[in-house]
């Protein structure tokens, strides 16, 4: 059985399966991986000659839904000089002195340029929402202005990637406790990630609102099945080749004669 990936209309998280796989093979999967990923590198290199267009990859997911090792392994042969990442934790003091998208747009990649936000502007209608930071009538006015923050993007050549990395209760569970069992990621392991946990289905209710109200035609949320890993970078990488191929690039012409030039 199939489930949506691209978001076209309204969707209820509980209804989708995080550990939904097509049927696929796993280890003929992580072969196609690996290909779509070499592509992706080529495909930033038509990017960069043309400098015509710039690509946000936006990742949003609870805690160990793997938005770190996902952004790495889909960029893995993307050369560094074309990608730039931003991490949105709690906002500084000086973000919270401009209006919440203003740190948002300071990290909109340059024509040429991949960005890979890890989380993004969608915290201030989430984590705002649940722990009730902002009222509602400030957080939920923010859905529109989203809106049009992103039709401004795409109306300036920067194509938007939305994921939702999608785990179950039980799979964040797992990947938590391997994080306090192995020394190696102590330094992931937060206890504050606890007392998100505890509001599991508050935040389940808020990206489902999320979703539901800012997937739009020039940029839809894709709902990743994340419990499986190569599944999971598989989904993402295929989709970001299919969108970058749709901008239909070619090789920029050289800006100069180069007829009759030799090198001594």
């Amino acid at each position: 059985m199939s489930q949506p990936i691209k978001i076209t209309s309204r969707i209820r998280l509980r209804d989708l399966d995080p550990n939904h796989c097509g049927g696929l093979d796993k280890d003929e999967t992580r072969e196609k991986t690996r290909k779509l990923c070499e592509r992706i590198g080529e495909l930033q290199h038509l990017l960069y000659a043309n400098a015509s267009h710039a690509v946000i990859i936006l990742l949003q997911g609870m805690d160990g839904s793997g938005k770190d090792s996902t952004g790495a392994r889909v960029l893995e042969f993307v050369t560094p000089a074309g990608v730039q990442s931003a991490n949105f934790k709690a906002p500084s003091s000086e973000e919270l002195a401009h209006d919440f998208l203003w740190r948002i747009h300071k990290a909109v990649p340059r024509y040429g340029c991949i960005g890979l936000f890890n989380r993004s502007h969608y915290e201030d209608v989430l984590i705002v929402r649940v722990l009730k930071l902002q009222p509602e009538k400030i957080w939920r006015a923010r859905f529109e202005q989203i809106n049009a923050f992103e039709k401004l993007l795409a109306d300036n050549r920067v194509v938007l990637l939305k994921f939702f990395l999608h785990i179950s209760k039980e799979e964040q569970a797992e990947r938590l406790r391997e994080r306090l069992e192995n020394p190696t990621k102590h330094w992931k392991f937060s206890v504050a990630d606890l007392k998100m946990r505890e509001r599991w289905g508050d935040f389940q209710k808020a990206y489902e609102d999320a979703i539901n109200r800012c997937s739009s035609k020039h940029a839809p949320w894709h709902v990743v099945p994340a419990n499986r890993k190569w599944f999971r970078d598989y989904v993402v990488a295929r989709t970001i080749v299919e969108r970058l191929e749709q901008l239909k690039l070619k090789w920029p012409k050289a800006k100069e004669d180069l007829r009759g030039i030799t090198i001594k």
